[in-house]
């Protein structure tokens, strides 16, 4: 099976050529600004048809286009339902439409969190495995879910893809989607300058003249930096908390954590294996814990299974 894939994140944007477990070609977009996603279009089908090109692929069939998406979906009808934010023309934009003009082809969008639990369930590290939850760490924390080897969509095509915005404090830092404390508001990519500049001591740190990130955050206190320390525990704390919350609301035998974050693995995992299981309620057993194998992959490799119809859909209706 053959496609073009798009995976449009909060910051980024790759087009992409895969044929079945394989990704033959690939290229970054860049976004623009805050343009939206209609001025983007034309980008990313010139990148597509370069990428064709150059494959040496000019005349042969492809099985249709996939979108990872940034936001709420409704994966049945092919639509963007909320972009909090970014993209925000995204809602009005026929995108059937344009896959069959630019393309000829169908075209199938899904949420980027689900796209990369598809690519590790299809070749990853959630193989094998039919209940997952998939958590994204990065520039917000995204969330997926799949029970019964189906990925978790409910009535309104939020159920699963969520657990970012689960409540770890009372009060705590309001959130982009409007909600107080949220793991997102408490621990991600964009909320973690507001948490720095709010610390305690912080002017002091090595990390005052610095871009506040992850990446410079876990470098600082694995040198010693008390307030980086104190910050990075205060992470590890919410995402295990985060984790225990999902494990609660969703049962899975595994838990795939991936996402830019995860640069820090040695660190991330061993804590959540140490403090995740035994805050969790399950008789059964224990929940296994373990980083994602694709890393940057994972969603460009979800356009397989997401074309072919093997996302066995399961739907939530509450009546």
């Amino acid at each position: 099976m053959r496609a073009f894939v798009i995976d449009l994140g909060g910051t980024h944007a790759t087009s992409g050529i895969i044929e079945d477990r394989t990704i033959v070609a690939r290229r970054i977009v860049p976004p623009k600004g805050n343009a939206g996603l209609r001025s983007l279009l034309p980008c990313l089908t010139e990148a597509m048809r370069l990428l064709r090109r150059e494959s040496g692929l000019d005349g042969c069939e492809f099985d249709g286009v996939a979108l990872g998406f940034c936001g709420l979906v409704n994966s049945a009808e092919g639509r963007v339902l909320s972009t909090n934010g970014k993209y925000p023309d995204a809602t009005d934009i026929d995108l059937p439409s344009w896959a069959e003009k630019e393309f000829g082809l169908s075209f199938r969008i899904e949420n980027d969190a689900r796209m990369a639990l598809l690519g590790e369930h299809y070749t990853g590290a959630a193989g094998g495995y039919d209940d997952v939850v998939m958590v994204t760490l990065g520039t917000g924390i995204g969330v997926a879910t799949m029970i019964g080897g189906h990925l978790l969509y409910g009535k309104h095509f939020q159920a699963g893809c969520l657990g970012g915005h689960f409540p770890i404090t009372l009060r705590g830092r309001a959130c982009n989607c409007g909600g107080i404390g949220c793991a997102e508001s408490e621990a991600s990519g964009w909320a973690l300058p507001q948490v720095f500049t709010t610390w305690a001591g912080s002017e002091k740190s090595a990390l005052a003249g610095m871009e506040i990130n992850f990446e410079n955050l876990f470098r600082c206190a694995a040198q010693g930096d008390t307030v980086a320390m104190a910050i990075r525990q205060h992470c590890l704390e919410v995402w295990a908390s985060n984790a225990v919350a999902l494990v609660h609301a969703y049962d899975p035998e595994i838990m795939v954590f991936g996402g830019g974050v995860m640069r820090s693995v040695d660190v991330i995992i061993p804590y959540l294996q140490r403090h995740v299981p035994p805050r969790v309620w399950t008789p059964w057993g224990k929940v296994k814990i373990c980083s994602a194998q694709l890393g940057n992959d994972a969603a460009l490799l979800g356009a397989i299974p997401l074309l072919s119809n093997k996302t066995f859909v399961r739907r939530l209706d509450v009546r």
